[in-house]
């Protein structure tokens, strides 16, 4: 079993942040994958598939950011799957606009999502990939992370969704290590 989980905040309001890139990658899958939505339950929207004969969930937590860990854990519990099987993606604003980087595993950076998820699950072990939106000064980056990206940032962002999608299609293929050489 695999299980991508997109990070972002639930509501008309925050669809288009910077924040919520975590779930416009989900959003992209579930149409490229035609998967199913499965059900609205452990705090989260999650859609199904099988890939190459494997199950697939694509998760939206609906918990808000800073407390995406409780729905992660709740899925995790229930479906039983590995901490390597689990696959979180998020916005990054250390990263330059459009870059994405793939990590095996490590700390949250200050991202208080991820954050949530590594105290959630108790461990910090299971893959991330992050998407740079562009950097801001430290006292507006609440501001700045709820903002939607501009119109003159509308093809990068589109460039890096796709990319993003790619690079979850080769670790479903073939793994972290193989996506993180061809990515990163």
């Amino acid at each position: 079993m695999k299980v991508v989980v997109g990070l972002g905040n639930p509501g008309e309001k925050y669809v288009k942040t910077r924040h919520n890139i975590g779930f416009m990658v989900v959003d992209k899958l579930v149409k490229e994958y035609r998967a199913v939505y499965a059900k609205n339950r452990f705090d989260a929207t999650i859609h199904e598939c099988f890939i190459e004969g494997e199950k697939v969930l694509f998760v939206k937590p609906q918990t808000f950011m800073n407390l995406s860990g409780e729905a992660v854990k709740k899925i995790i519990g229930k479906y039983g799957c590995q901490i390597d099987e689990i696959l979180v993606v998020l916005d990054d604003s250390a990263l330059p606009l459009g870059k994405i980087r793939v990590r095996g595993h490590g700390g949250s950076s200050g991202h208080k999502g991820l954050k949530s998820v590594m105290d959630c699950l108790g461990n910090a072990g299971f893959p991330r990939l992050k998407i740079g939106i562009g950097g801001c000064p430290s006292e507006r980056k609440k501001e700045f992370v709820l903002s939607p990206f501009t119109d003159e940032e509308g093809d990068t962002i589109e460039n890096a969704l796709n990319k993003a999608c790619k690079a979850i299609d080769v670790w479903f293929a073939k793994g972290i290590t193989d996506c993180m050489n061809m990515f990163n």
